[in-house]
């Protein structure tokens, strides 16, 4: 059943999550998740800045991506799993969600560049948004999963080095696919691994108490200790990279 929640519920929330005053934050949000929410994505925004204070950042993805798009007959034919068009503009809607493109229009927030740029608010504003997400991580930061799971998460990217090429190989697409949808305008991806990496490190950091839940509304939602569920997942890729995708 739809619930209808105000900011100061979120807010509560948020606290009860773990979200103090200070932290540094990477957010992920689904608007949906929550029900009706009065005011919508500034609320949610607004509700953030509040709990973290002046002190505290946000940052938040604003990548030139579109959403998902659906595969037509000869994109299966061919083998793609995955097919996303790079955007070339500021374009007002991205596949981010709705909540990170309002944030990146807010008048007091800072957006870096490239086509995986990021947008921050708060202390040391200038440096998150031209370092990615890797001054975050770096200074101890944590993830804020609003209604999405860690397969939201970006900064799970920031250890994908240590994945061998054996793996890298079968996400490639092939020649064909790659002549339809060249790579300097589409993301497409031609595999689908058989086991959910990230759901395996998910459920390890619960185990050791390194991601916290709690429901606000009808969203669930997740503090990470970023630096500790990503050193999970190099971990992985270094000793049970086959086994952690399912290649047998």
């Amino acid at each position: 059943m739809a619930v209808s929640i105000t900011k100061t519920e979120i807010e509560n929330g948020l606290c009860q999550l773990g979200v103090k005053l200070g932290m540094m934050l990477e957010v992920h949000c689904s608007l949906s998740s929550f029900g009706y929410v009065d005011g919508g994505a500034l609320t949610i925004i607004d509700a953030i800045k509040t709990v973290v204070g002046k002190d505290g950042a946000i940052v938040m993805p604003s990548f030139k991506d579109s959403p998902n798009l659906p595969l037509n007959e000869t994109d299966k034919k061919l083998g793609i799993t995955l097919k996303i068009k790079l955007l070339k503009g500021d374009e007002e809607r991205s596949g981010m969600g709705i909540v990170s493109d309002t944030f990146r229009r807010m008048p007091d927030v800072i957006t870096g560049e490239g086509q995986f740029r990021v947008s921050a608010w708060g202390k040391e504003a200038e440096k998150h948004a031209a370092d990615w997400f890797n001054y975050l991580i770096d200074s101890g930061g944590y993830a804020l999963l609003l209604g999405v799971d860690i397969y939201r998460m970006s900064s799970m990217h920031y250890v994908e080095d240590s994945l061998p090429n054996e793996i890298k190989n079968l996400f490639k697409p092939s020649n064909e696919a790659r002549t339809i949808y060249p790579e300097s305008e589409w993301f497409i991806e031609g595999w689908t691994p058989a086991a959910k990496p990230w759901y395996t490190i998910q459920k390890r950091a619960f185990e050791k108490g390194y991601i916290t839940d709690t429901m606000i509304g009808n969203s669930k939602c997740m503090l990470v200790e970023i630096k500790n569920v990503i050193s999970l997942y190099k971990q992985a890729l270094q000793t049970e990279p086959f086994e952690l995708y399912g290649v047998t």
